[in-house]
């Protein structure tokens, strides 16, 4: 929740990021470190779910910038009509971390929740259902802004255009995979399964 406090502050789009990740791996200590299998499953399910939604977000970020040469997310209005398959992976990766359906994030946040209940700990549910609010809160402005946000006056944001493909094509599949493990799950689930009988 600190982490998540901290990138409430920060208009730079990576180091929003960066202290977003801090965050995100805390539900993988916190699901290990209740020792249920609901939570378990779902902290050791959050690295891969992390791992695909947050290389989309950084990958997206650089190509925001080669593009626009923007950092800051406060100049960042309207950018989603000139890099609609950019902020189309990051609003899809950005939905992960929140922990919207379908999206990976959403399957691991609910096996966390699961492991809450099981154990009765109101205190961590509270802590992952508040957790999940402020990542809504870092995150939701930021999507807001590039689609619904008219651009500030005088800026001209008709120069812009999407960055080149060597740079949107892997944003574009990293944030598939994101929707795919979201509805798959039980792939890498099973690895859990039989990783963790040895």
């Amino acid at each position: 929740m600190v982490a998540s406090l901290i990138a409430l502050t920060k208009d730079d789009l990576k180091a929003r990021l960066a202290y977003s990740t801090v965050s995100q791996l805390s539900y993988v200590v916190i699901g290990v470190a209740m020792l249920t299998p609901s939570a378990v499953q779902g902290g050791l399910l959050h690295i891969s779910n992390h791992a695909f939604s947050k290389i989309t977000l950084f990958f997206a970020a650089g190509a925001i910038y080669v593009a626009t040469h923007i950092k800051k997310i406060s100049l960042m209005d309207g950018l989603g009509r000139r890099l609609p398959w950019t902020f189309g992976a990051f609003s899809l990766a950005a939905l992960s971390m929140i922990g919207m359906p379908p999206v990976c994030g959403f399957v691991s946040k609910w096996y966390l929740v699961n492991g809450t209940l099981q154990l009765g700990e109101t205190v961590l549910f509270a802590a992952l259902l508040l957790s999940t609010a402020l990542n809504a809160g870092y995150f939701v402005p930021v999507i807001y802004r590039a689609f619904f946000k008219a651009p500030a006056e005088g800026a001209n944001i008709e120069q812009y255009n999407e960055a080149p493909l060597s740079m949107v094509v892997p944003l574009f599949f990293t944030g598939v995979a994101s929707v795919l493990m979201g509805l798959y799950p039980h792939l890498f689930l099973n690895f859990v399964r039989i990783f963790g009988k040895f």
